[in-house]
């Protein structure tokens, strides 16, 4: 394979996030958002580093310090932001010829729902300012979020069609087409595509890493809900069964693993937030989890500890998250091994 898309699990450099601010949605919500990204940083910066994009170095400093980060893994870019969730903006890489190469897609807004232009430019920015390493930076006239796509390292991707077939990214694009494009810029041999799957709450469109996750090339993470009184209870239990219809590269069915259901949380305005524990982040020796103060938090540790044995399993609370309808995948992401400069 000349060209492939790492699985998350592979080694990594480091973590990019950003982080939120007055000029952000978060504004009402910071007193009670900042930590949760504190102890996020805080956990990656103990196995690897952690690149922070703020408009505000010195305060960004002192609450990191204050937190427990280890700061000789911390590198802080001031740079404005419309918002935080770098998974959808942050660049992706691939492996090309065993060497790393970063592509810099288009980001919409998830379909020009929300403003986006800064964050756009963020990829192009840390590139400039020597961020990375000495590697190639493609720019790609196509809108893909990376929360969009799931890779098993080997050439599989896995997404939905009510994300990347939707008319609000690339409405010019077939189904065919926007496989062949993925072919070439990473490497994709085959490809699932799941055509339910719904999270009340969510702007994404179904992104793929609210609703299933590789956990290896053989076993499937997914949000099952068995209650028929509940909203997402026929959606997913379709997604279920296109699941079991699901073949690895070597045609056998997938060890599938159902992620439980956390009661409903709602904001103020009683609109569903799209609690989800599918929303894990895979780190060096690590999987950091998502969880929401309810009574299946641990449920789900247990079923992730059952994907992931020779992980530690860590749970970080992220009920304020959901109330800006993201999780902890959302706000980061990974850089593999080979993509930062060593500086």
């Amino acid at each position: 394979m000349v060209r492939r898309m790492p699985a998350e699990w592979e080694k990594q450099d480091g973590v990019l996030i950003a982080w939120p601010h007055p000029e952000t949605d978060w504004r009402p919500l910071l007193n009670e958002v900042i930590p949760v990204f504190c102890k996020i940083s805080s956990l990656i910066s103990r196995k690897e580093k952690i690149l922070i994009v703020t408009p505000e170095l010195t305060i960004v400093e002192e609450l990191l310090i204050n937190a427990g980060a280890n700061m000789a893994n911390v590198r802080l870019y001031e740079f404005d932001t419309n918002d935080t969730w770098t998974r959808d903006y942050g660049p992706i890489t691939v492996m090309d010829q065993a060497e790393p190469t970063l592509l810099n897609f288009g980001f919409n807004g998830w379909g020009l729902k929300f403003p986006a232009y800064l964050d756009n430019c963020i990829t192009s920015h840390l590139y400039a300012a020597g961020a990375f390493s000495d590697l190639p930076l493609d720019t790609v006239g196509l809108i893909l979020e990376g929360g969009s796509i799931e890779s098993d390292g080997k050439g599989t991707i896995l997404t939905t069609t009510e994300c990347l077939m939707n008319q609000n990214r690339n409405p010019h694009l077939s189904r065919e087409e926007i496989e062949e494009k993925l072919r070439l810029l990473l490497g994709a041999e085959r490809f699932l595509w799941l055509e339910n799957g719904y999270l009340a709450g969510d702007d994404t469109d179904s992104h793929i890493d609210t609703l299933v996750r590789f956990a290896s090339e053989d076993t499937i993470l997914y949000v099952a809900c068995d209650n028929p009184d509940d909203e997402h209870f026929e959606s997913l239990s379709a997604m279920r069964e296109e699941l079991k219809g699901f073949r690895t590269r070597d045609n056998r069915p997938y060890r599938l693993l159902p992620l439980p259901w956390p009661n409903a949380k709602y904001d103020e305005d009683g609109e569903r937030l799209p609690a989800t524990y599918a929303n894990f982040l895979i780190i060096n020796d690590t999987v950091l989890v998502p969880t929401y103060r309810d009574l299946s938090d641990e449920v789900a540790l247990d079923i992730i500890r059952q994907a992931f044995p020779d992980r530690k399993i860590i749970g970080i609370d992220c009920l304020p998250l959901i109330y800006q309808h993201g999780s902890l995948h959302c706000v980061t992401m990974q850089m593999p091994k080979g993509t930062l400069c060593k500086a």
